[in-house]
């Protein structure tokens, strides 16, 4: 005859047997329920905004009816210590794609990338028009001036003319203008800190930021790539005489409400920018240079010219000149025969 210890133990081994079983039971049907494939024929995007939570998921999976009971997805989320892990942003929901598939990607931050381009040569302000109308990015940077703008992200004083690295960027939805100009600000900070780190000797530049404003004018002055080290090469010349740099680009740019066309009393109107009525760089950059025209202009081709005129075709490429008598002549066959 069993001891009343004896069938308490045995009480005891049958609750804790009922307990693993039933803890097996529904571990198999919480792994099932969070491994089974979204009932999907396409692919569907949703949003994860900053601030929202676990819960705030599974609200929106019920709603696009890829969730019936938010129980075992919360409680998933929790044995796997992923409730507090979540990284905001918009995410795919593709056929084949499981609960438990979701969270890992939520976790791990594998959001929907877009792209966005920074184009050369674009000034400040076309850049922001640019960023301003992604569909993607949340705006807080619209209708600031130029100074409050460079305070938000941290760099107060500065023009923003030219800080930039022009390139292509990928973003994702939920990241602010603040985000991309950021990256944009440090990427350009490396780039002009590498090349001017390798710059050639004996240029007439004191800071690297006296080499982005030359950047910034081969930028806008070429638009055949090999031309450019020509191109610095005979700004250096310039400079180096104390020749004024008498370049277009940065006359237009200090054009208020600029119509496309440049007239001659645009090149007599004084500016900062004109540099046909000063000597020496103008203030700041007037555009945004890329790494070609950086490179070029920190590694500008030997060369005696002083002058040059764009051949008239489009094509973009120059005539180049060494003495003002020649210059005169190309001008007449390329530029006033034309008009």
């Amino acid at each position: 005859m069993l001891s009343r210890y004896s069938k308490t133990r045995q009480a005891l081994i049958a609750v804790a047997v009922f307990i693993l079983l039933i803890t097996f039971y529904f571990s198999v049907k919480i792994y099932n329920e969070m491994h089974k494939a979204f009932s999907l024929t396409e692919t569907q995007n949703i949003v994860f905004s900053r601030g929202s939570n676990i819960r705030t998921l599974a609200r929106q999976l019920i709603e696009k009816d890829l969730l019936d009971d938010k129980t075992y997805f919360l409680l998933w989320g929790k044995l796997q210590r992923q409730t507090t892990r979540l990284q905001a942003g918009e995410y795919q929901l593709t056929p084949g794609l499981s609960l438990a598939g979701l969270l890992d990607n939520m976790v791990a931050g594998e959001v929907i990338q877009y792209n966005l381009s920074l184009i050369e040569g674009f000034t400040f302000r076309q850049i922001l028009k640019t960023i301003q109308k992604s569909p993607v990015l949340t705006i807080e940077l619209k209708g600031l001036s130029d100074n409050a703008i460079m305070k938000r992200l941290g760099h107060e004083g500065e023009h923003p003319e030219g800080r930039f690295y022009p390139d292509t960027y990928y973003i994702s939805r939920g990241e602010t203008d603040i985000d991309l100009l950021t990256r944009a600000y440090d990427a350009m900070q490396i780039v002009l800190a590498d090349e001017w780190s390798q710059r050639a000797e004996g240029l007439p530049y004191k800071t690297p930021y006296e080499a982005l404003v030359m950047a910034s004018i081969v930028e806008k002055e070429s638009a055949i790539a090999e031309e450019r080290p020509l191109i610095a090469g005979l700004f250096v010349n310039r400079l180096r005489i104390n020749m004024r740099l008498q370049t277009d680009p940065t006359v237009i740019y200090g054009i208020k409400n600029y119509d496309g066309n440049i007239r001659f009393r645009d090149l007599r109107k004084d500016t900062p920018y004109n540099t046909y009525t000063r000597s020496g760089l103008p203030p700041t950059p007037i555009a945004l240079p890329g790494r070609e025209a950086i490179h070029a202009t920190l590694h500008p081709d030997n060369t005696k010219y002083l002058y040059f005129v764009a051949y008239s075709d489009g094509s973009g490429r120059h005539v180049f000149s060494t003495n003002l008598k020649d210059h005169e002549k190309a001008v007449d066959e390329y530029q006033r025969k034309k008009r």
